[in-house]
């Protein structure tokens, strides 16, 4: 976690080229989601950070920032840290075979890791997920308001699932900026991006029948519903409402 750090235009040009196609993309009706594993008090995660910042203007891609909590003891307790997120990512590590966890990295529909400022390889993984989608079993989730402060999730599957999946509601601010006054990063002021504040499972479902359930609205917050294998396996499907 102490790499050296990157101008922000430098990257910002790497992310470009990476993506061929600038700063925008064509709407996917199933985005590929990605997970930073970050931390204000990690000297390396500034550069995912911004790679964050443009994954999280795609519409091809849902962006998620996750601050973790375990780096809080080396000067600087991260404001948006939470256990849960490190949690999370800890059983990504099980899930893979490994006994630690590291910042920052980056889970890519549920499966796939990556250094989270591995510009490159982040795309091509991108890349690699939205070229499978139209290979999976279709599995599809919509967004629709129900009046009175509540969203209505609609999902449908072609297959039975077995064994049951997680329906997931994940609720985020889109855009807050810190200055940090400690640890390593001590003197920045950094702007994150899609900060994750709840990730709870609202519901299993086995795919046997259409799935419908209403959930609250808070305020102006975004959120994003997810379908995902049981015990974070692969994400399956993906809508958000912001």
């Amino acid at each position: 976690m102490r790499l050296a750090l990157r101008p922000k235009d430098v990257a910002f040009a790497l992310v470009g080229m990476a993506l061929g196609l600038g700063t925008t993309a064509q709407a996917q009706t199933n985005p590929v989601v990605v997970e930073l594993y970050t931390s204000q008090g990690c000297a390396a995660c500034p550069p995912a950070d911004i790679v964050l910042e443009e994954l999280a203007a795609r519409e091809d891609v849902i962006a998620l920032g996750l601050h973790v909590d375990y780096w809080d003891y080396i000067g600087w307790a991260d404001s948006f840290g939470k256990a849960a997120f490190s949690e999370r990512q800890q059983t990504y590590a099980r899930n893979n075979g490994r006994a630690s966890v590291y910042t920052p990295q980056m889970i890519i529909g549920g499966r796939d890791e990556v250094k989270g400022s591995a510009t490159m390889q982040v795309m091509g993984l991108i890349q690699d997920h939205l070229a499978q989608a139209g290979h999976a079993a279709q599995i599809s989730v919509s967004l629709t308001p129900a009046g009175q402060g509540r969203m209505r999730i609609d999902a449908h599957s072609d297959v039975p699932l077995k064994p049951p999946v997680d329906i997931q509601v994940v609720r985020y601010l889109d855009t807050a900026e810190v200055d940090i006054t400690g640890g390593e990063n001590e003197g920045r002021k950094i702007t994150y991006h899609n900060i994750v504040t709840t990730w709870d499972v609202v519901a299993q479902w086995d795919g046997l029948e259409p799935f419908v359930q209403e959930v609250a609205l808070h305020d102006a917050t975004p959120f994003v519903v997810l379908i995902q294998e049981h015990a974070q396996g692969a994400i399956l499907a993906a809508a958000r409402q912001r």
